[in-house]
Formats: structure tokens, C-alpha cells, sequence
């Protein structure tokens, strides 16, 4: 089946997808990344103290007093991101999901995103529905929101 109007035209549905079609996702997913395959590993999680390295790559949220300022005097660092993907623990992949899935998905992160009190870590939630268009193109062009079109 072609989907040319895709810009990857491979959707998994779930997590096992990825194992059970392992020849077929493995050699996309390294083109998408520039290489980086399968057999490559991200880093072990290590802030530079003894006792924090963490091997189950979970970050302890009572050893973040012990992170320091990057760039405190604010000479390199311009800004920083946190993006949510379309996978949570408990939901299937984006192919699967029902319109209940995303309106609880949706609202279990915005509570957690507009929870935040400090400063260096609150921004501004733009719901998918109920931004601008001009806001949605300012956000596509700077690389923080998928541009429209892929039905999937």
C-alpha cells in the first residue's frame, strides 16, 4: 500500500510492533536518525555524582537539588524543550487510539506540564485545538509542533 502524502508511510500500533516487525522498522528508523541503529545504545544516565548513576534510566526526582546551573551567568544556554510524544504507558500507539485516549492523554499531561511552579520550568501549553494559526505556523517553523497533512 503507498501513502505517498506520509512522511514516513511506517506506523507501529503498538510497542510489540516494533519486535515482532523488527526487519522491516529497524532499517527506517536508523535512516530517520542518521544512522543510529539498533545495536546503539543511549548513554547510562549519570549526573555526574557517586550515587546517581541510575542503570534503570529513571530519573529520581529527590537528587534534583544536587543538578546545578548549567550556565549560570545565562552565556550558552538560549532554551530548552520538553517534548511529549504520542506514546504513554497504558495507551496504544497513535494508529489505535480512540478519541477518549487523547482527551485523557491530553489532560493527564496538561495537568502535569501547568502544574509546574518554578519558574525555570513553566511555559506556556498550547492545546492542539484553540491556538491561532498564527501561533500553529510560528510553533511548526520552529520545529515544536508536526506540521498537518499525514493522516496518520
Amino acid at each position: 500500500v503507498a501513502n505517498l502524502d506520509s512522511g514516513v508511510g511506517v506506523y507501529a500500533p503498538d510497542a510489540d510492533s516494533y519486535t515482532l516487525f523488527k526487519p522491516l522498522f529497524d532499517p527506517i528508523i536508523e535512516e530517520y536518525h542518521n544512522g543510529f541503529g539498533s545495536n546503539q545504545k543511549q548513554p547510562e544516565i549519570d549526573l555526574g555524582e557517586e550515587g546517581i548513576v541510575n542503570k534503570k534510566k529513571r530519573f529520581n526526582a529527590d537528587k534534583i537539588s544536587l543538578l546545578t546551573d548549567l550556565d549560570p551567568e545565562g552565556k550558552y544556554i538560549n532554551s530548552t524543550r520538553v517534548r511529549c510524544g504520542r506514546s504513554l504507558q497504558g495507551y496504544p500507539f497513535n494508529p489505535c487510539l480512540t478519541e477518549e485516549n487523547y482527551k485523557e492523554m491530553e489532560d493527564k499531561i496538561r495537568k502535569v506540564l501547568c502544574g509546574f511552579s518554578d519558574p525555570e520550568l513553566k511555559g506556556t501549553y498550547y492545546p492542539l485545538t484553540g491556538m491561532t494559526k498564527d501561533v500553529q505556523k510560528q510553533l511548526i517553523d520552529d520545529h515544536f509542533l508536526f506540521k498537518e497533512g499525514d493522516r496518520y
